[in-house]
C-alpha cells in the first residue's frame, strides 16, 4: 500500500496539474493547494519540498509566490515519486532494485519458492507502475471503474 504521505503528494500534484492546464496558470500557495486537494496544510510543506527536490515542481518566493508544476504531467513518473517518498516498492527486500538485501531467513535465493512467486507478481506490477505518469492520473479510466465496481 502507498502511505498517506504519498497520497497527499499525489493529491497536491493533481491540484498543481489542474492549475497548470488552465489558460493562465498561477503559482499556488500551500493554503490553496491544501484547499483544492483536501490535504492537511501542516503536512504539505515537507511533502512539497521533497517533490520540489525531485525536480517536479518549483517554488516561487514573494507576494505572488507559491508552487507550480515545472514538468509536463506526462513526464512525471509515479514510480519515481513513490520510491522517493515511500522508499523501495518491492514486496521482498531480495527483489528490490534500489535497496536489495538478502532475506535474513533465506538459505538459498536461487531455490526460494517465495522469492520466485513474488518475483513474478512484482514483475507484472513493475510493468504497470513504471509506465504510470501524472497524466494517466488526470484521465479517468474504464479499468478503475471495473475495479471499483462502478
Amino acid at each position: 500500500m502507498i502511505t498517506q504521505k504519498m497520497k497527499y503528494a499525489l493529491k497536491a500534484l493533481l491540484a498543481l496539474a489542474d492549475e497548470a492546464a488552465r489558460e493562465a496558470p498561477e503559482p499556488l500557495t500551500i493554503e490553496e493547494i491544501a484547499r483544492r486537494s483536501g490535504t492537511p496544510k501542516r503536512f504539505l510543506e515537507h511533502i512539497l519540498l521533497e517533490v520540489r527536490n525531485a525536480g517536479v515542481i518549483a517554488s516561487i518566493r514573494g507576494r505572488s509566490g507559491g508552487y507550480s508544476l515545472i514538468k509536463k504531467p506526462s513526464e512525471v513518473s509515479i514510480s519515481d515519486l513513490l520510491r522517493r517518498i515511500d522508499g523501495p516498492i518491492a514486496p521482498l527486500p531480495c527483489l528490490s532494485r534500489s535497496a536489495y538485501q538478502r532475506c535474513e531467513d533465506c538459505t538459498d535465493e536461487a531455490s526460494c519458492r517465495i522469492r520466485k512467486v513474488f518475483a513474478e507478481v512484482f514483475w507484472s506490477y513493475l510493468l504497470i507502475i513504471d509506465s504510470l505518469t501524472l497524466a494517466d492520473m488526470l484521465r479517468s479510466g474504464q479499468t478503475a471503474a471495473q475495479v471499483l465496481g462502478e
